[in-house]
C-alpha cells in the first residue's frame, strides 16, 4: 500500500550519483567530492559535475553525504523553550555558525522535562545527527551510556564548570547572581526575597540560587526560607510570587528574579499594586530579553553574550566531529543596570 507520495531510497540515491558520474565522465567518489568538499577539486571539474546534476535532475542530499563519508551534515539541539530569550539568540547564532560550516540544525524542545529531552535526543540520533547541543548538566539516567555507546559528541550550552566532565559552553550562573547581590548590597539592602524558576531538573536555576546564597552569606546576610518562591517560568508567575513576596512582614526591599519573565512579572504586578519600583522595592533579573528595556520602569538585570554562547557552542561541536580537542569556553556576562533598582529604602 502507498499513500501516493514517492520517497527515495537509498538504491535510489546511488543510482542517481552513478548517472552524474558517467554523465560527468568522473568516479562516483570524486561527485562526492565536488558535491561535499568542492574546495577539493578544480573549478572546471566542479561545472563538468554540476552540469551533469542538473542534467540528471539529482538533488545531493543527507543521505548520499552519510553514504560517502559517514557525516550527514546535521546537528541536532534540545533547548528547554524555544521563543523567548537568550535561547531564542544563541539559536539564531548557532544556526549562522553551523551554516557557515556547511552544517543545518534540528531543533527539539524539552520544556524543562529530563526525560522528555532524552526523547527528543533518540528522535535526532534516529534521524541521523552527527552532534548534539544540549543546554546545562542535569539530564536523564542513562542518557551518558546512550550518546557514548553510539560515539555521538555533544556539548552543554549555558552552563561553564572548569571541573565539568562534558565540554561546555556559557556563563557562570552562580557568579552571575553573586556579582548582582554585591551591586544590591552596596545600594543598602539588607532585606532580600528571591523568586525563582524550580530548582528541580534546572541546574541553572539551582546555581542562580546558590551564588545568591553564598554571596549573601559573604556579606553576613541571607534569604529566609520563606522569602525563596519558586515557580513556572512565565509572567504570570511571577506576578502571582511578587504578591507572596509583598506580604511579608517585614517587606523585602530588594527582589532578585532567577529569569527575565519572572521579573517582568513582578515589576508588571508592583506597578499595578501601588509598590513603587525602585523607591519602595528593587527589583532585579537574569537574561536581557528586548522588550526589559521598553518597560514603563526598565529592569536592572545580567545580561549574558547568548548569540556568543550558541556560535561557540556550534564550532565545539563540529571540532569534536573534526577530532579537535575542545574543553568548552567560559562565556562572559554583564550587570545593565537600569531604573527598576537603586538605594534601599525602608518606606
Amino acid at each position: 500500500m502507498t499513500d501516493g507520495k514517492s520517497r527515495p531510497d537509498s538504491s535510489m540515491l546511488r543510482v542517481g550519483l552513478r548517472d552524474v558520474a558517467r554523465i560527468a565522465g568522473v568516479s562516483t567518489a570524486t561527485v562526492s567530492r565536488a558535491v561535499n568538499r568542492p574546495e577539493s577539486v578544480s573549478e572546471a571539474l566542479r561545472n563538468r559535475v554540476n552540469l551533469a546534476i542538473e542534467q540528471v535532475g539529482w538533488v545531493p542530499n543527507a543521505a548520499a553525504r552519510a553514504l560517502n563519508s559517514n557525516r550527514t551534515g546535521t546537528i541536532g539541539a534540545v533547548f528547554p523553550a524555544l521563543a523567548l530569550g537568550d535561547f531564542a539568540r544563541a539559536i539564531d547564532a548557532m544556526q549562522d555558525a553551523l551554516a557557515a560550516r556547511d552544517n543545518v540544525l534540528l531543533l527539539a524542545r524539552s520544556n524543562y522535562d529530563p526525560e522528555l529531552e532524552f526523547s527528543q535526543v533518540r528522535k535526532l540520533v534516529e534521524r541521523g545527527v552527527d552532534g548534539l547541543i544540549l543546554v546545562g548538566h542535569s539530564r536523564a539516567p542513562g542518557y551518558q551510556d546512550y550518546l557514548s555507546r553510539l560515539k555521538i559528541p555533544y556539548i552543554n550550552s549555558f552552563v561553564y564548570e572548569t571541573d565539568a566532565v562534558m565540554p561546555c559552553v556559557g556563563p557562570d550562573n552562580a557568579q552571575a547572581m553573586a556579582h548582582m547581590v554585591d551591586y544590591l548590597v552596596e545600594q543598602g539592602h539588607r532585606r532580600f526575597s528571591m523568586i525563582a524558576q524550580t530548582t528541580r531538573s534546572n541546574d541553572r536555576a539551582l546555581a542562580r540560587y546558590e551564588g545568591v546564597r553564598r554571596a549573601l552569606e559573604h556579606h553576613g546576610l541571607a534569604i529566609p526560607p520563606r522569602a525563596l518562591f519558586e515557580g513556572k517560568w512565565s509572567i504570570a508567575e511571577g506576578r502571582a510570587l511578587l504578591r507572596q513576596a509583598m506580604a511579608l512582614d517585614p517587606r523585602p526591599t530588594a527582589l532578585i528574579c532567577g529569569n527575565s519573565l519572572l521579573a517582568v512579572g513582578a515589576l508588571l504586578e508592583a506597578l499595578s499594586s501601588g509598590v513603587a519600583v525602585p523607591q519602595q522595592l528593587s527589583i532585579v533579573g537574569y537574561d536581557d530579553v528586548e522588550f526589559m528595556s521598553e518597560l514603563p520602569v526598565p529592569i536592572t538585570t545580567v545580561r549574558v553574550a547568548s548569540d556568543e554562547v550558541g556560535r561557540v557552542a556550534a564550532d565545539c561541536v563540529l571540532d569534536l566531529l573534526e577530532g579537535k580537542p575542545s574543553q568548552g569556553q567560559r562565556i562572559p556576562f554583564e550587570i545593565v543596570i537600569r531604573a527598576s533598582s537603586g538605594p534601599a529604602s525602608d518606606i
